[in-house]
This record gives structure tokens, sequence and C-alpha cells, in this order.
């Protein structure tokens, strides 16, 4: 069996993320307990990049629930596009109701 490298366990965190919830950089980052947050908006811009379209990277913000990576996604306002198509509200680049879609990789061991 393949050794999976740091970026498909990131991607497989990722694709748990439920439509229309958002998850952070950090709290996939901490679920791992491998990186930081910024490898895993490496990853994911990675996975962009490549055009893994089942690895949802539009679900996954910032800390205070900022659209940081919008610029990877071909135009600017793509992954506010994906994320309204899913029902989660953005305002000025944020997710309104951040505390109430906000999903924590924890939840898969629960």
């Amino acid at each position: 069996m393949k050794e999976q490298s740091y970026y498909d366990l990131v991607y497989y965190v990722t694709q748990q993320i439920p439509i229309g919830r958002v998850s952070t950089y950090g709290a996939i980052a901490d679920y791992l307990s491998l990186g930081s947050a910024r490898m895993v908006g490496w990853a994911l811009t990675r996975g962009n990049q490549f055009q893994l379209k089942e690895v949802p990277a539009h679900r996954v913000v910032n800390s205070k629930g900022e659209l940081s990576g919008r610029m990877h996604f071909g135009t600017p306002t793509r992954m506010q596009e994906l994320l309204e198509s899913e029902g989660v509200k953005i305002k000025k680049d944020k997710v309104e109701n951040f505390k109430e879609v906000y999903w924590h990789p924890q939840e898969l061991d629960e």
C-alpha cells in the first residue's frame, strides 16, 4: 500500500467538509498534527493548479472566515460563487455566519 503524502492527507480531510460548511487552514493542520496552516494552503493551491475537482478547496477559509485563498480560483469571485451555490453567505470576502457554518475535522472522530 502506498504511503500517503501530506498533500493526500490534506485532500482527504478537505473532501470530508460537508456541503454548506467551511473549515480553516489551521483546523486542518491541527487535526493532522503535521505542518502549519500555511502548508495546508500550499497543498490546496497545488490541488487547484492540477484542477483536482474532488477536493473542495473553496470550503477552506482563514481563521477569521475570510476568503483568503480566493485568488487561486481562476477569478477573484469564483470561491465566493462556489460557496454561495452551497448556501454559505458571503459579504465583503468573508463568511457572514462563520460560527454557524464552521466545521472542525474532529467531527470525523465523533
